[in-house]
């Protein structure tokens, strides 16, 4: 854990705290341990967690800088990337994780609840759904997404949780630039402007990575986020 010190400190600028570190730890061994028993995710080792888990969902705060969420959604987050990563950094912040996969689901209740971190509301829902629900539609500064789908499908995911003024933030590879461009006419759609792509370096792995950031400019018209699959089966191109 001391290398995920030096590392989120010289590629960020973050400082973790002994407690934050602590949690970290446990968060490893608990995802070690329901990987066991659940396929959680595809990542087992320790050293590819740190990274391409934990430092990778840290980089979201090249996005925002000194100006965190103070209510974040993460879309899809599997067993808590980035959401619950970030929120150990960010304890105040108000979190909503949405995963449609009970088990998943069940990991980021669990997880939650070990760290006790507060103010963290875990929902077995599809964003479709999600976006829908007047408690939070445009509700949320950003909403955040990683390896869920295509920027344009994904758009019609995150933009309608975000109020205007806030951001949307998809955590994408090498694909992010023309990604980026397919997604223009949906993000006008959906009252959003791409703002910019920042690419994320992270120990020991070679793949490109981008943070794509679009800022919500404009209410999302009421009819989006279409019903559940419609995004996917018919993306706004």
């Amino acid at each position: 854990m001391e290398k995920l010190l030096a590392h989120s400190t010289a590629l960020f600028g973050l400082h973790l705290t002994s407690k934050q570190i602590a949690q970290f730890s446990t968060y490893e061994r608990e995802l070690l341990d329901w990987n066991q028993r659940f396929n959680l995710t595809a990542i087992r080792d320790p050293q590819s967690i740190r990274a391409k888990h934990f430092l990778d969902s840290l980089s979201c705060v090249l996005a925002w800088k000194n100006s965190p969420p103070r209510r974040l959604v993460d879309v899809g987050t599997g067993a808590g990337f980035p959401g619950l990563a970030l929120k150990i950094f960010y304890p105040a912040m108000r979190l909503t994780l949405v995963e449609s996969i009970g088990k998943k689901a069940a990991f980021c209740q669990h997880l939650a609840a070990l760290l006790e971190l507060e103010q963290v509301e875990v929902l077995t829902l599809r964003a479709e759904e999600l976006g829908q629900l007047p408690a939070h539609r445009e509700k949320y500064d950003w909403a955040v997404a990683r390896a869920v789908a295509n920027l344009p499908i994904l758009s019609e995911y995150l933009l309608p949780l975000v109020r205007v003024g806030g951001a949307m933030l998809a955590q994408k590879g090498e694909n992010a630039p023309a990604e980026a461009q397919s997604a223009e006419k949906a993000l006008t759609l959906l009252g959003g402007r791409l703002r910019q792509l920042i690419p994320v370096t992270l120990p020991g792995v070679v793949d490109e990575r981008f943070l794509v950031i679009a800022d919500k400019i404009a209410a999302t018209p009421e009819k989006y986020p279409r019903g559940v699959g419609i995004p996917a089966k018919s993306p706004l191109i």
